[in-house]
Order: C-alpha cells, then structure tokens, then sequence
C-alpha cells in the first residue's frame, strides 16, 4: 500500500540536522509543523488543528536543505507519510510521524529566496542531443547586434 502524501505550508520548528549514515548518504532531519487557520464568530483568525512531523531527507536534497533552511522558516513541502512505531527499554510504545520528503522549498509570502542551480556532477548526466536545454546557457547568434543583452528579460 502507498504512503498517503501530504503538502502544505509548513512552519520548521527544531534546527536542521545534517548527519552522513555510515555508507556516506546525508540525511537531514527537522520537525515540522503544519497550521490550520481557522476564522472565528467576530472575524478575527485563530491556530486551528495542527499536525507535526519529523521531516526527512536525505543525498543532495539533504545537503541542500541544511545549507538552505533553518529553524523557524516557512516552507513548502510535499512528502509521503511513514508512521513508525517502537518500544522503549522501559516497555512503552512510542510513535512517531515522518514526513519522507519529496520536495521543499522557501514559503515566499513571507521572505525572499535566491535560487542557485547545483552543478550536475557528470558529463554523464547532461541532456541528450549535444546541448543545454537552457535558453539563457547560450551566446547570442553571430552576427546579432539587436537588443541582445546578456540579463533575461525579467
């Protein structure tokens, strides 16, 4: 059975973790609080239901994530949620949620982001048909003395 999927806006409520398993994988770890408003009699907005979950990561995304985000930033997040369960040493059960996320990013309502593209790690890895499938990663045709400028047009 698949693992039911979540996504929303969440809010990171511990510092990130960045740890490497012991076959050299990194793994971030955070715990997340997701938030449901809720408008109440006289207009005014209140904390609704709120759900928490540890929030894990792991190969670039992990790297990326820890070196990105920190605790108390506003995130968009999609992930699959996997419910753990375990016994202590004193005999009582434990559970926990986990959120194995697929994507995250800066919530932008409420800060800014600059976006840097990770340099892929390979030639191996490069599009197929002998080029960049990004516009931007061209010169301007020979030849060109139009409005060509080396900034996008936004």
């Amino acid at each position: 059975m698949p693992l039911p999927t979540i996504s929303g806006t969440a809010r990171i409520i511990t510092d990130v973790e960045l740890r490497f398993a012991p076959s050299g994988v990194a793994v971030c770890k955070f715990r997340v609080a997701f938030n449901s408003p809720k408008k109440e009699d006289d207009g005014s907005w209140s904390d609704g239901d709120s759900y928490y979950a540890q929030a894990i990561l792991f190969k670039q995304a992990a790297e990326n994530a820890a070196e990105s985000l920190q605790k108390l930033d506003d995130v968009v997040i999609t992930g699959r949620v996997k419910t753990s369960e375990w016994t202590t040493k004193e005999g009582e059960k434990r559970t926990t949620n986990e959120l194995m996320v697929d994507s995250i990013g800066p919530a932008l309502a409420r800060a800014t982001a600059k976006v840097q593209k990770m340099q892929r790690a390979s030639a191996g890895n490069a599009p197929q048909g002998g080029g960049s499938q990004d516009p931007w990663a061209t010169a301007a045709p020979a030849g060109n003395t139009g409005n060509f400028t080396e900034e996008p047009p936004f």
